[in-house]
């Protein structure tokens, strides 16, 4: 018989942080928006557009319009379900 080394395994880790994604749908579904710069501003994400394409292909009706920002700029605001 041949020596072999006792395997360890790790206990899953179950305090992991939630993902951008996540929190940007715990964020939508609360019933916010989120543009682009408040994304960045609330969950430190650049690419916003990423994660909510993402999170549609997981199958959440994310829904989106362009709004004007103060300053005159177009932009994307991402919101679920309800009303304009």
């Amino acid at each position: 018989m041949t020596w072999q080394p006792e395997l360890m395994f790790a206990e899953p880790e179950t305090n992991r942080r939630p993902t951008q994604a996540g929190r940007i749908l715990e964020h939508l579904r609360a019933g916010n928006r989120v543009t682009a710069l408040e994304a960045l501003d609330l969950f430190g994400c650049f690419r916003l557009a990423a994660r909510i394409h993402e999170l549609r292909r997981d199958g959440w009706g994310i829904q989106e319009r362009t709004v004007e920002t103060r300053g005159g700029k177009k932009v994307a605001e991402y919101f679920m379900g309800g009303e304009l």
